[in-house]
């Protein structure tokens, strides 16, 4: 199988000169692809090699590689981000995951850690469920809820939960655009994606997480709020906690400074340390 292909993979860095560290693999969210990188894209290749890939039923990847069996826990999605990396021969690379793919992050580097070598959780969520003693977000009714009108009716969901996902009202082009990626995902796919999503549980898997790590937060997100963060941090020994200045769920785009800025002093105590 083409995994290039199969990933839509696409390679960024220098042009001349050495590379600096290893290779920065970017994955997107839930309803998303490459493209919610660009805005942070333009500092980050300077000086490092780039990986960006979408999941397969996002963006330009090979729809036909799809199946519901596999995608339908977040270790067929873990097994992309591996094939990709094996395709690409990368060694220790730093594995930037937006929400979701935080915790996709985690089983690709505890199945791969010759290939992963740190992780960069943008936005994280273990589990987007209540439960006791821990603050996810949402109540059980809440996701059946979200779950239910997602399935009867994607493309109104998408309108009217993509702005509420991302935040910063004052700023409507940001939800618009949220909203035109959610709606150029095909709705089968979504629906399984979105099961998967909200429905995991990576409480546990946390626990395994031995290599450095950076929890970016925002200061204000519905899908992922502040306890969440702390709890994230709180189970991995080795992170780091940064709490952005930030509204919405996707700061790459809401706060692409700020976002790119805190990734960039991850990856320079990763070049002195010798990571």
């Amino acid at each position: 199988m083409d995994i290039r292909r199969r990933n839509n993979v696409t390679l960024l860095g220098p042009v001349e000169g050495p590379a600096r560290g290893p290779a920065v693999v970017l994955a997107h969210g839930f309803g998303c692809d490459q493209n919610m990188w660009r805005l942070i894209l333009p500092e980050l290749v300077r000086h490092h090699r780039v990986v960006l890939f979408d999941y397969v039923g996002s963006g330009g990847s090979d729809l036909s590689a799809w199946d519901e069996r596999r995608y339908s826990a977040l270790d067929g999605y873990a097994r992309d981000v591996v094939e990709v990396c094996e395709e690409l021969d990368l060694d220790r690379a730093v594995f930037v995951g937006h929400s979701v793919s935080a915790m996709v992050g985690v089983l690709a580097a505890r199945s791969a850690p010759e290939r992963i070598g740190s992780l960069v959780m943008v936005a994280p969520s273990p589990r987007y469920l209540d439960d006791d003693g821990y603050h996810g977000g949402f109540s059980e009714e809440d996701i059946e809820e979200l779950l239910a009108s997602l399935e009867s009716n994607y493309l109104g969901w998408s309108a009217a939960m993509a702005p509420v996902i991302m935040g910063n009202p004052e700023r409507p082009e940001l939800g618009q655009e949220l909203t035109n990626s959610f709606c150029a995902t095909d709705p089968d796919i979504a629906r399984v994606f979105a099961r998967t999503t909200f429905l995991s549980d990576s409480r546990e898997d946390l626990k395994s997480v031995t290599v450095p790590t950076l929890v970016l937060e925002c200061a204000q997100d519905v899908i992922a709020p502040r306890q969440v963060g702390a709890f994230v941090h709180a189970a991995i020994p080795s992170s780091r906690l940064v709490t952005l200045d930030a509204t919405g769920h996707c700061p790459q785009l809401s706060a692409p400074e700020a976002t790119v800025e805190a990734i960039l002093a991850f990856l320079a105590v990763l070049d002195e340390d010798g990571r």
